[in-house]
């Protein structure tokens, strides 16, 4: 685990390039919401950040944020997201945990979340594979509509979330961030529904996100430091 003052200084660096890059696409920077991606980290180096000023941690395992969940009871305004792949059988305790879902992928698991948190309904973000990639879940970009009729009268559908195909160069994610942005804008027109929340861009690809207009960004690395 990195110092406490090195989690600080590296979390105001990104939120200084998050504010810069609000700034070149005619954004506030509070439009962008930074959710830490803190997979691996210890509860401590999530209550350091806390101290810095973050307040949105997004977990990829159910199991692993009940642990954080509890060891930072004590930090009244700690939000968590989960920004991992959800199975249907963890969506009661899912549900107790997260105040937003960004992988939702199915209707089954819709009406999971539903059965286990029908008020207020739980929100979610439908998770796209833009790049029909067979390693990654979410549906394909073909199916996102249906998807959205099958579940919003179970779950609150608040946009949607995707990963680009790996690439050594953020501008080769360019495409796929618009792409996203483009889909959202014609499902909301299609559906009735605000979809206001684009989940896009990583440390690697944040800046380039953000640009392409992303509200809520998952950064990791960039903050904690590389992984053990």
């Amino acid at each position: 685990m990195l110092s406490e003052e090195e989690i600080a200084r590296r979390l105001a660096v990104v939120k200084d390039r998050i504010a810069a890059a609000a700034g070149r696409s005619r954004r506030h920077p509070d439009s962008v919401c930074l959710v830490l991606a803190s997979k691996t980290q210890p509860p401590g180096a999530l209550r350091a950040a806390y101290r810095a000023g973050a307040r949105v941690f997004g977990e990829n395992y159910v199991q692993e944020a009940a642990a954080k969940h509890h060891a930072l009871s004590d930090l009244r305004d700690i939000r968590f997201h989960l920004i991992g792949h959800l199975q249907t059988n963890k969506a009661r305790q899912a549900s107790s945990m997260f105040e937003l879902i960004h992988s939702l992928h199915s209707a089954r698991l819709a009406q999971a979340l539903h059965r286990a948190h029908p008020e207020p309904p739980m929100r979610v973000l439908i998770e796209v594979n833009l790049g029909g990639e067979a390693t990654k879940h979410g549906a394909a970009p073909d199916d996102v509509e249906g998807l959205i009729a099958q579940v919003r009268d179970e779950v609150e559908v608040a946009g949607l979330m995707a990963i680009p195909p790996p690439a050594h160069n953020p501008e080769h994610s360019r495409p796929h961030f618009a792409q996203l942005r483009r889909m959202r804008d014609k499902l909301a027109a299609h559906s009735g529904l605000e979809l206001r929340e684009l989940s896009m861009g990583m440390t690697d690809d944040f800046e380039v996100a953000i640009e392409e207009g992303a509200t809520i960004v998952r950064v990791g690395r960039a903050v904690f430091g590389e992984r053990g």
